[in-house]
């Protein structure tokens, strides 16, 4: 008869079955990984995981969802430091960066998968707005302090496609490294001096 497992002792698990499926969805490809090979990078039997996720896209989505809150929650700390819009602004830039190269495996299952964010994953969709959102929030302030002119939502796409296309790059060895987060500070130079009102 299985024990009975306490809140902690399923959170402890997900979380390590979360940190395993991350590194082997990165490595194989998550069409290419299995359950049981989920079970046997954990030790335990290949039933164990069915205990925790209903499925390998249950276990997905609940890798996706943490890596979305994570990349937000350092977006939203570099904003909220002081200082003026400008400098919230490349705050943001170079956590963007940082986080991208410091959590490489989660930020390609974040943003190089096409894995629905289907209602039955309300925890992946809120999460992926609330990513989303980063990316125009430091643009209102540069526009409120008169930095910039424009519509946020599109502003902060262009810097959005901007930062993800080096950093892609430099991930897939097609540039230096280092090189991203120099062409990152020179795109967004250009950028910014392009939306200044009456540019």
């Amino acid at each position: 008869m299985p024990r009975v497992l306490t809140e902690t002792d399923v959170a402890d698990f997900r979380e390590r079955l979360c940190a395993a499926a991350e590194r082997l969805f990165a490595e194989k490809g998550p069409d290419a990984v299995t359950m049981r090979q989920l079970a046997a990078a954990l030790g335990v039997s290949p039933m164990t995981p069915y205990r925790y996720f209903q499925d390998k896209e249950d276990i997905l989505a609940a890798v996706r969802t943490n890596g979305f809150n994570a990349f937000a929650e350092a977006l939203e700390a570099a904003r909220a430091r002081p200082g003026s819009a400008r400098a919230k602004a490349a705050a943001v830039g170079e956590a963007y960066v940082t986080f991208a190269f410091e959590h490489p495996h989660t930020y390609k299952l974040m943003f190089d998968l096409n894995q629905p964010m289907a209602d039955d994953q309300p925890e992946l969709v809120a999460a992926g707005r609330r990513a989303h959102e980063t990316m125009s929030a430091w643009v209102k302030d540069q526009v409120a302090a008169g930095e910039m002119a424009g519509d946020p939502e599109h502003i902060g796409a262009m810097f959005w496609a901007a930062t993800h296309g080096v950093v892609v790059l430099e991930m897939a060895g097609k540039l230096p490294p280092g090189a991203a987060r120099d062409l990152h500070h020179q795109l967004s130079a250009t950028l910014s001096k392009g939306l200044k009102p009456g540019a």
